[in-house]
């Protein structure tokens, strides 16, 4: 599988789009020109689509062939306004689509959904909201890349590395996440961050801390029990993608002896050594090198306070990169580690008696565990 599987080029799409005139596919996915698109339905009528706002007519756009797995949450490193109107909200979709139309050379908006810190939602890249309504295969998107043809991104408007969202950003994301739970069969476990899958200050350190609380409002709303969940929900890197947790990975996988370079790059040596281990412990090898739960749950040692190496590194390193700022990449299981880990296991529900378990990693990566449901 390449990567053109789950998002088309750029250059692609601007081939493709040179005397398109009808639907065209490519591999197993659907090029979509804006004339071509159908009218929303109506089903969400609180979404304001491209038509109402104004949006330019973009590139052609495809339908991924892949089925949607998750929903991961952004924030646009915008000013934190205190225009709570529609015609900011209006405004910022158009900002936005000019700035990935041509500053970053894209065929249209990166993201499916914007979220206006006055809780305006607006569809995002053209054919989302349509998508949405029909609830079966998402528009390739590019707002996270390996993730693009399997992950809602919805951007909200604002800046959160120290500061929180509106209220009415919180509850208009939260009924937004309901909608694409809801219509993708998805649930409140199954949203994730930016930088769960890529090198970035997105979603902002703030915001991220807010993440258990999104979750259970979603899943409140969705009717869901916690016992109905995962004990964890692991996020699922793969070769597609980089960032902090995949170096995470990396330094796990170099303590068992592996010669990979702890860089955040999904790298052939990475590749290699995920499916060497899979195999070498019983669990079903990927073609992708995706890091499956057993993969994840098999490679992460407990720790206390009495741990050193190179797996505290890795602890340490992910509580850093997540706004734990007193935390230090020393390899010793310190004192500032063991506030961390007791901060994070509060967060998310589990005891927090700062021994690093199972649970503990997998919130400490940016999975979802069962307890964080309920707290």
């Amino acid at each position: 599988m390449s990567p053109d599987a789950h998002e088309l080029d750029r250059r692609t799409l601007i081939k493709a789009s040179l005397g398109a005139a009808t639907v065209a596919v490519v591999g197993s996915e659907l090029l979509l020109p804006a004339a071509a698109q159908a009218a929303p339905s109506g089903q969400f009528p609180w979404i304001i689509d491209c038509e109402s706002w104004g949006a330019r007519p973009p590139l052609p756009l495809s339908v991924s062939g892949t089925a949607t797995n998750k929903i991961i949450v952004h924030h646009t490193a915008y000013p934190n306004s205190t225009d709570y109107s529609q015609d900011q909200a209006i405004w910022l979709a158009r900002d936005i689509q000019r700035l990935h139309m041509d500053g970053n050379g894209w065929s249209d908006t990166g993201q499916h959904f914007t979220v206006s810190r006055g809780g305006y939602v607006l569809e995002g890249r053209r054919g989302s909201l349509e998508r949405l309504e029909a609830g079966d295969r998402q528009m390739i998107s590019a707002h996270c890349p390996g993730e693009n043809g399997r992950a809602i991104g919805i951007e909200n408007e604002g800046t959160y590395v120290t500061e929180t969202p509106p209220e009415a950003l919180l509850e208009s994301l939260t009924k937004l996440c309901v909608a694409i739970c809801r219509q993708y069969g998805l649930q409140a476990h199954d949203i994730f961050g930016h930088w769960d899958f890529r090198f970035t200050d997105c979603p902002g350190a703030a915001f991220y801390r807010q993440f258990p609380m999104l979750r259970r409002r979603v899943a409140d709303a969705l009717g869901t029990s916690p016992d109905q969940a995962p004990e964890r929900r692991w996020p699922d890197i793969w070769r597609f993608v980089g960032g902090p947790v995949v170096r995470v990975a990396q330094y796990l996988l170099s303590a068992q002896g592996y010669p990979v370079a702890t860089s955040g790059v999904f790298d052939a040596a990475t590749v290699a050594a995920v499916q060497d281990w899979q195999a070498r412990n019983g669990i079903a090898v990927d073609i992708d090198a995706t890091v499956t739960a057993a993969t994840w749950e098999t490679l992460a040692p407990e720790l206390d306070k009495h741990a050193a190496g190179v797996p505290v590194s890795a602890l340490q390193y992910i509580l850093l990169n997540k706004g734990w700022a007193d935390v230090a990449v020393t390899g010793q299981y310190d004192h500032p580690t063991m506030k961390a880990v007791q901060d994070l296991q509060r967060l998310h529900g589990l005891t927090p008696n700062g021994k690093v378990t199972t649970s503990t990693w997998c919130a400490a990566v940016g999975g979802i565990t069962r307890e964080s449901l309920s707290a």
